[in-house]
C-alpha cells in the first residue's frame, strides 16, 4: 500500500516507512538515543530529498522525544535549570543551523554538504567510541580496575571560566560559558542535519562536567525536545520542506518500536552496548562515505527561481 507525499513528491510504501521507523525505535530504545541519526540517512537512500529528510526527522526527532521528557520529569530526574541554559544555546545553534542550511540550498550544495558532514562527524565519533569500547573490553578481561574519569577534587579549565553557575539538581559549580557553546554546536548540527544530538551531547555532559547519567538523559530531551521543536518551525517557514505525512508514519513507528527496544535492553551488558553503538554510527558515515565515490543518477540539478533545489 502507498501513500503520496505531497511534500517530498513522491509516492511511499506505508509499510516500508513503518518498518523502517520501527526497526530505528528498536535501535533508539535500545541504546537510549535519538533516531535522527539513522532515520535521515535512511530516508536520503530511499530518494526521499535531503531537506525534505532533515526537516521532517525533525518533527519526529521532537514528537519522540515529548514522551521521553515525561517520565524524566515524573521520575524527578530532570534539570531544569541547566536545561535552560542547553536550550537558550540550542536555540541559537538552530537559527545558524537553519539559515546555513537554506544558504547551502540555494546554492545546489545541501546534499554534498549533508554527506561529508554524515561522514566526518559519524566517522570520527563512530571510531573513538569503537576504540574506547575495545580498551575497555580488553581491560575487563585481564581484570584491571576501572580508570577513573577525573580525580576528586580536579576540575578541567574550561569549568573556571568566569560566569560561573551552580546546578544543585545536577551537582554542577561550573562556567556557563563552555556548557553555552556546547549547546550552540549541538543545535547547529541537529539543525543542518536533522539529528537530535543526543548521542554526541549526553557523552558530553558526563565526560566533560560529570553530571550524573540519571540527569543527563532527561535533561538532553529536553534540549532536544526544544530546538528540534524550533527546528522543525523554522524549516516549516523559511523553506517548506516539512512533510506532515512522513513525519506522521514514522513517529507512529518510531514510538512502537521504542517499546520493544526498551526491553531487550534489560538483557544487554554495558559492554556489549558500547560496541555496537560504536559499529552502528561508524556504519552510517561509511556508508555515506561510500556516496562520495558513487556516480549519481542525476548527472545535473536545476534550480528555480525562488532558489529551492529540484
Amino acid at each position: 500500500m502507498q501513500i503520496y507525499l505531497p511534500i517530498a513528491e513522491l509516492p511511499i510504501s506505508i509499510f516500508l516507512v513503518l518498518g523502517l521507523s520501527g526497526a530505528v525505535g528498536f535501535i533508539s530504545g535500545l541504546f537510549g538515543v535519538g533516531g535522527g541519526f539513522l532515520l535521515t540517512p535512511l530516508l536520503i537512500f530511499l530518494d526521499i530529498p535531503p531537506a525534505v529528510a532533515v526537516a521532517t526527522v525533525a518533527a519526529q526527532v521532537a514528537g519522540s522525544s515529548m514522551t521521553g521528557v515525561l517520565t524524566y520529569w515524573r521520575r524527578n530526574a530532570l534539570d531544569f535549570k541547566l536545561g535552560g541554559i542547553l536550550v537558550s544555546g540550542g536555540i541559537v545553534g538552530t537559527i545558524l543551523g537553519v539559515l546555513f542550511f537554506n544558504s547551502m540550498r540555494r546554492l545546489g550544495q545541501l546534499e554534498l554538504v549533508i554527506t561529508l558532514a554524515y561522514v566526518t562527524l559519524f566517522t570520527c565519533i563512530g571510531g573513538l567510541m569503537l576504540f574506547d569500547a575495545v580498551r575497555v573490553a580488553l581491560r575487563d578481561r585481564r581484570g584491571k580496575p576501572a580508570r577513573r574519569l577525573r580525580e576528586a577534587g580536579s576540575h578541567p579549565p574550561w569549568m573556571g571560566l568566569p560566569l560561573r553557575m551552580r546546578f544543585p539538581r545536577s551537582q554542577l559549580y561550573a562556567s556557563v560559558i563552555p556548557i553555552m557553546a556546547l549547546a550552540v554546536i549541538i543545535g547547529f548540527i541537529g539543525a543542518v542535519l536533522g539529528v537530535g544530538g543526543g548521542f554526541m551531547l549526553v557523552p558530553a555532559l558526563i565526560y566533560f562536567f560529570r553530571i550524573p547519567p540519571a540527569v543527563v538523559v532527561g535533561t538532553s530531551l529536553f534540549q532536544i525536545l526544544v530546538t528540534m521543536t524550533g527546528a522543525t518551525v523554522l524549516h516549516a517557514v523559511t523553506n517548506q520542506s516539512v512533510d506532515i505525512i512522513l513525519a506522521m508514519l514514522l513517529l507512529v513507528g518510531g514510538v512502537i518500536g521504542a517499546q520493544f527496544g526498551g526491553r531487550a535492553a534489560r538483557n544487554l551488558n554495558v559492554s556489549s552496548f558500547r560496541l555496537l553503538l560504536a559499529l552502528l554510527i561508524l556504519s552510517v558515515g561509511l556508508r555515506f562515505a561510500v556516496e562520495l565515490f558513487l556516480p549519481p543518477s542525476e548527472p545535473y540539478s536545476v534550480v528555480v527561481q525562488d532558489g529551492a533545489q529540484r
